[in-house]
């Protein structure tokens, strides 16, 4: 008696890459200092209602659940011109800190997933012909992100372990530091 299984399959499935490898396309220099980040997690709850026709046939409702972290960074540039300010001692240095600003949020891909959809049955039949479209639900989780970092003080501890980094850096060097506001 011989098992199916043990037999191999004529119709086996193999994955062929084609891709291209990456090309470089430009490089920027960055005076960006990166003393805060945060890491956030946001459930969206879309729904689309087609007005007079029962959910059982059109409309979805999306639970997507998102991942992601938000850098807050200083950039740095400024100090080089008009950001320091040397005391005649030369025992002091004042720096013109500039704002702390809030980079775009970056979505973990792989902990960012559909957790449940609810779909009427011509919208089901459309995802047969048609891939559905998942980047609305990608940018409002960015959207919330966003909000959530800046009111969560992220600005705020940018601010001060910036101020903790350059006074030690400048302490080292024998500077006491006093630092202003730049914006």
């Amino acid at each position: 008696m011989q098992f199916i299984g043990a037999l191999p399959s004529p119709f086996g499935a193999e994955t062929i890459d084609r891709s291209q490898p990456a090309l470089l396309q430009s490089v920027r220099d960055l005076s960006q200092y990166h003393p805060a980040a945060g890491n956030y997690q946001v459930v969206i709850d879309i729904e689309q209602d087609i007005k007079n026709v029962p959910a059982v046939l059109a409309g979805e409702r999306t639970l997507f659940v998102a991942a992601g972290s938000v850098d807050a960074y200083i950039d740095l540039g400024g100090l080089a011109d008009d950001g320091l300010t040397v005391s005649t001692d030369r025992r002091g240095v004042e720096v013109r800190l500039p704002a702390p600003l809030l980079d775009k949020p970056n979505l973990d891909q792989e902990h960012s997933y559909v957790f449940s959809q609810r779909r009427g049955l011509l919208d089901r039949l459309g995802s047969m012909v048609s891939t559905p479209n998942q980047q609305p639900y990608y940018l409002a989780a960015e959207k919330r992100i966003s909000s959530a970092a800046a009111e969560s003080g992220l600005v705020d501890r940018a601010r001060e372990n910036t101020k903790a980094m350059l006074s030690g850096l400048f302490g080292v060097l024998g500077f006491r530091v006093t630092f202003v506001d730049g914006g």
